[in-house]
């Protein structure tokens, strides 16, 4: 029996949403399994899926209702508007993780104009902010850090995805930084409270390292390794940007004033008006 389009899509929202999962990423999907643009999606929903398609399509959707992030089922998401592998050993890239992306260029171009800069990001994970921030300045020297080998090495795989020159080490947090001075800093450290693990998405929960997402101390250890280590390794003039969890702006804002007490320090809201990064310019 053929299926059209439209007819399967409506079927696998209305599915996703009887479970509370996002029903939007039935369309991701459909895009994936028919290889059609938003558009050209949009303009062919009266036609009917191959058989072919018709299976890859309702086996991904399967693994969708069973909590599976459909970025794992298609195994990219877009970042800055380009395209990162993903899988189980990185966190999946979030839109308010491109606000601090957008907002350190900004910064950097401010403090140092078009010179060349030396750029660190640590937790580096997927290698999202590393590569874009090259992407976007391709005169900096840009080196990203994570603990984790295997998520090293999907950075690695999408530093050569997207023609990236960039430097990668295993080490934790700062250790691999010392030695050298750096003009800009920035890390999505781990930052969700160990208790708020029961209000969470079981999407995220089961799917998506629990190292990149939690820390200890509420939340707030990272930020509190970060400023106690960085101020050693900043140059005269200097950026730090750290993502943060929506009500740790005070705490991180109070940290890095600490460490840094003649630093510009700016809490900055996201998208959607809440607070999810700190910046600290060092003049």
């Amino acid at each position: 029996m053929t299926e059209k389009i439209f007819e399967a899509l409506k079927k696998a929202e209305s599915l996703l949403e009887s479970k509370e999962l996002d029903a939007h990423a039935a369309q991701w999907l459909m895009r994936f399994i028919t290889e059609k643009s938003s558009a050209a999606l949009l303009a062919d929903m009266q036609e009917p899926l191959t058989p072919r398609q018709k299976i890859d399509f309702w086996s991904g959707l399967n693994e969708m209702l069973e909590g599976k992030p459909v970025q794992h089922i298609i195994g990219e998401e877009q970042f800055y508007g380009y395209s990162f592998e993903v899988n189980e050993h990185v966190l999946i890239p979030r839109p308010e993780t491109e606000e601090l992306v957008h907002g350190a260029l900004l910064r950097a171009e401010k403090l140092f104009g078009a010179a060349p800069i030396r750029v660190a990001d640590i937790g580096t994970g997927s290698g999202a902010i590393a590569v874009s921030f090259k992407k976007e300045r391709p005169n900096a020297d840009v080196t990203a850090v994570d603990i984790s080998e295997e998520a090293l090495m999907v950075a690695q795989r999408n530093a050569v995805r997207n023609q990236a020159e960039i430097t990668f080490i295993k080490g934790d947090l700062t250790e691999p930084l010392a030695g050298k001075a750096w003009d800009v800093v920035l890390s999505n450290p781990p930052y969700i409270a160990m208790e708020e693990a029961q209000t969470m998405s079981k999407t995220v929960l089961d799917f998506e390292p629990h190292r990149a997402l939690f820390a200890e101390e509420n939340g707030l250890y990272f930020y509190r390794r970060l400023a106690k280590e960085l101020p050693g390794l900043m140059g005269k003039r200097a950026l730090i940007g750290v993502e943060i969890g929506h009500q740790q702006g005070e705490s991180v804002h109070a940290l890095f004033s600490q460490a840094f007490p003649d630093a510009f320090i700016e809490t900055v809201k996201d998208i959607n008006g809440k607070d999810r990064m700190i910046f600290c310019e060092i003049v």
